[in-house]
């Protein structure tokens, strides 16, 4: 009896000890700023879960069930698109705006709106809470002021918006009119900006495939958005630089971020021109057919479409996996592996051949720990995916019993477009079983915080636990 009652004595004294820890922030402060910053959008998944199966007003039919409610606030928040229920006819306009509202939250970022309200009110912000912001940004560009850049982020999203939205509800009032071209141009302003891909039309956009100036907001709109916000910042101090005649030399984070993704855009819009030029895209004039080669290489961070991806050539579905990969920008809305780690990798293997040991571009060296880390995140992003895939293989395939037409091709397709966080899809979203739909979303979570938060981690310096000493060298045949 007096053990027993020893013991309820402990655990009630660890519980108060464990409870006080909490209220006064001592579990927090032993997280580090990866661990934080993947806790919060894991938060908002929860909270936007919640919001799907308790709020009334947000359907037209049944509510969904938790899986799916799980699903759609993951997708929103991690700003991919991938929904297994039709956006556009199974929400009510609230709905719509619920959905549109994580987007905005999970695009711009928990730690940015956190710091925004820290400098609202004049506060200063702790060392922490700065390297805690600096995660979401990369910290490329030390010359920038972090709590300056995140007012920015802000400002300049909502302005980018705004200006998105006018320029759709111009071109949408022939349409649906004065009073009815608004709200759908507020919607897609701000899911393009977020590369979010979601819509309020059930075919994506391909209702308007032969409007380019529609198609040309939405492009630009996701551009800007998968840049990064550090680029847009560096972009704006140049151009402010230049009009006083001073000088600014742009990073070389921004300059290969500028490159690659030229690169990329302009080096996919050839392709997917020749691939469908006879296929999906055969029945369009050859302007349209040029603006909607370039529409599916800007939408590969996105997720908007202009064709039937199920029904496209194989090869530009493979391209279009590729490019979903690799995604957009640090310190940006998009997902994906990130082309600067793209291109790191790919200066890494030509400095190589040429008998280089040091990465070097633009008359500056890559560090060599920014090059392991770009490894890294590689090694990360193909095993991922890979492991999804073959999660897929067996519950899509192998347990389900798709037929061939969607096989192995839309299930790839399927794993790097939410790993990517774009949200093109060969149309096996909605008919996902129980286990691949818990499997995508671990993809989005991981897709949209994880490459950040993993480089994050690999950047912190640890102790070395051990003796102060290495065992002996031995080589390894490699190829």
């Amino acid at each position: 009896m007096l053990v027993s009652d020893r013991r309820r004595r402990n655990w009630t004294s660890t519980s108060r000890q464990a409870l006080s820890n909490l209220r006064s922030g001592a579990y927090w402060r032993k997280l580090s700023e990866p661990q934080l910053f993947g806790i919060s959008f894991l938060i908002f998944i929860l909270i936007g879960t919640a919001g799907f199966l308790i709020l009334p007003g947000l359907y037209t039919g049944p509510r969904l069930t938790f899986l799916d409610a799980l699903f759609t606030a993951t997708s929103a928040i991690c700003v991919t698109g991938l929904i297994v229920v039709d956006t556009a006819t199974y929400f009510t306009p609230f709905g719509h705006a619920y959905i549109l509202f994580l987007v905005q939250l999970g695009g711009l970022g928990v730690i940015t709106f956190t710091v925004l309200i820290i400098s609202a009110l004049g506060l200063r912000l702790s060392l922490r809470q700065e390297s805690i912001s600096r995660s979401t940004t990369q910290p490329a560009a030390p010359h920038i002021d972090n709590r300056r850049l995140t007012v920015h982020i802000v400002t300049f999203t909502l302005l980018t918006e705004a200006i998105g939205a006018l320029l759709l509800y111009i071109f949408w009032i022939p349409e649906y009119g004065v009073g009815g071209a608004w709200w759908p141009a507020v919607f897609h302003a701000i899911s393009a900006f977020c590369n979010a891909g979601f819509a309020l039309f059930s075919d994506s956009l391909i209702g308007f495939r032969e409007h380019p100036g529609i198609l040309t907001v939405v492009m630009i709109l996701v551009v800007i958005g998968g840049i990064g916000f550090l680029v847009i910042e560096e972009l704006y101090l140049l151009q402010k630089a230049t009009r006083r005649g001073h000088t600014f030399r742009l990073s070389l984070h921004s300059r290969i971020v500028l490159i690659t993704t030229g690169v990329l855009v302009f080096g996919a819009w050839l392709l997917f021109a020749v691939f469908e030029w006879n296929v999906s895209l055969a029945a369009l004039p050859w302007v349209h057919k040029v603006t909607n080669a370039l529409f599916m290489s800007v939408t590969r961070t996105a997720g908007f479409s202009t064709i039937d991806y199920a029904h496209a050539a194989n090869n530009s579905d493979f391209l279009t996996i590729l490019l979903m990969a690799i995604g957009g920008s640090p310190g940006s809305v998009a997902g994906g592996m990130k082309t600067t780690t793209f291109a790191v990798i790919g200066l890494l293997a030509w400095s190589r051949l040429r008998g280089y040991r040091i990465t070097s571009v633009g008359g500056r060296s890559v560090p060599e720990e920014t090059v392991q880390r770009a490894i890294g995140i590689f090694v990360l992003v193909f095993s991922m995916i890979t492991g999804a895939i073959f999660i897929f293989t067996s519950t899509e395939i192998g347990w389900v019993g798709y037929t061939d037409s969607a096989g192995f091709l839309p299930i790839m397709f399927e794993a790097a477009s939410a790993f990517g966080t774009v949200g093109l899809s060969m149309g096996v979203t909605p008919d996902l079983s129980d286990p691949g739909r818990v499997t995508t979303v671990i993809l989005m979570f991981v897709g949209r915080v994880g490459p950040l938060t993993f480089a994050a981690a690999l950047a912190r310096r640890r102790a070395t636990r051990g003796a102060p000493f290495h065992y002996a060298y031995e080589d390894v045949g490699l190829g």
